[in-house]
């Protein structure tokens, strides 16, 4: 089928967004453009709203803009359907300081509702509606004005379908008795996009940190989280700041004094040289927690491992659930290190525990 997409509206004055919230339909699609490659925060540069039989593309790089957008976003009365809405939240929490409530995000539905993990919105437009739709804009400048007209069509297309993908994927959520499955997934979603706090042990998601002794990864601990407090005060991209690579180069073998420091910056193909102060201070500064910095965790058990997984996968086709829906390998190795973690509790624990419980009373001590 060939997509139909109403008359798109491109909408520059906050005044006029307003006043379509005094007639709002009890539900709205949602979708956001936003640009993050030079920046550690996301720019917002476009949103679009299917609103009734229109597809509005709000210009948020109008002043006032943000606090006309914010409105929509909080009207307890309209519910905001969007498509795999992480990303957009911090986006929309960047611009407008507000996050849209109440929300649907048709990706999370149709994993519930058993259609499909981690669908992207062509694939579930394609596979609900029937309509094929064009992926050519993906990369495109959404900061230019004006826009082109093939970024207007995209655009507008992220939009119009997401009512059907909504009632499509309620009706069944409906069936299987799971809408308030969502609606835990939801809010925990929107909890984390509503936390600005960044990762207090950064190091810990690198492989390279297990390969450090304490001394070493308490210099990578310290570098990282310099890292990422002055990418997020500076607004810069984390590896603009310190990559990766170097940042494990200093830990192992650190600089005996500034000069010394000076010296490998200025051998390192784009470092940071004109941070070499900052990131000295980072080095050689402890962190006022470093005491309590947990260990890099232990390799789990690979039969304890299976054997979770194996009952995972289990429990998966009786729900009729997609693989990695229920647990991802990451939380059943956290399960094994002896703690349920956050994204497991709720309705995820409850279908997981009884059948996790004896497995885990039998495994081997992790760590």
């Amino acid at each position: 089928m060939e997509p139909f997409v109403p008359q798109a509206l491109w909408i520059d004055n906050p005044a006029g967004l307003l006043r379509r919230l005094e007639a709002a339909p009890p539900r709205i699609g949602l979708d956001t453009e936003f640009v993050r490659e030079r920046t550690y925060w996301p720019k917002l540069a476009l949103v679009q709203m299917a609103v009734g039989g229109e597809v509005l593309l709000v210009d948020p790089l109008v002043p006032g803009m943000a606090p006309a957008l914010a409105a929509w976003l909080d009207a307890p009365g309209v519910l905001k359907v969007m498509h795999s809405a992480s990303e957009d939240l911090i986006a929309l929490r960047c611009a407008c300081g507000t996050l849209p409530r109440p929300l649907y995000d048709t990706q999370v539905a149709a994993a519930l509702a058993g259609i499909g993990a981690g669908l992207g919105y062509q694939k579930l437009v394609e596979r609900i509606a029937g309509v094929t739709l064009p992926k050519g804009e993906t990369r495109s400048d959404w900061m230019r004005r004006p826009l082109s007209p093939a970024q207007l069509e995209y655009a507008a297309d992220e939009v119009v379908h997401l009512d059907a993908l909504s009632q499509a994927t309620r009706a069944r959520l409906q069936e299987l008795g799971r809408e308030a499955w969502l609606a835990e997934d939801v809010e925990r979603m929107l909890a984390t996009a509503a936390r600005d706090e960044g990762e207090p042990w950064p190091h810990l998601a690198l492989r390279a940190a297990q390969f450090l002794g304490v001394d070493g990864r308490r210099r990578r601990a310290r570098l990282l989280r310099g890292r990422d407090g002055h990418a997020r005060e500076h607004d810069l991209p984390r590896t603009w700041v310190l990559d990766n690579e170097l940042a494990v180069a200093l830990a192992k073998d650190p600089p005996a004094d500034t000069r010394q420091l000076q010296q490998r910056l200025d051998a390192t193909p784009k470092a940071p040289r004109r941070l070499a102060g900052a990131i000295w201070k980072a080095l050689t500064t402890p962190l006022p927690d470093e005491a309590r910095m947990p260990p890099p965790p232990a390799e789990p058990d690979r039969n304890a491992l299976r054997r979770l997984q194996d009952a995972v996968a289990r429990r998966s086709a009786e729900l009729s659930l997609p693989d990695g829906v229920l647990a991802s390998r990451r939380y059943l190795e956290a399960l094994l290190a002896g703690q349920w973690p956050e994204a497991l509790q709720g309705w995820r624990r409850r279908e997981l525990e009884p059948v996790l419980a004896p497995l885990l009373a039998n495994a081997p001590a992790s760590g």
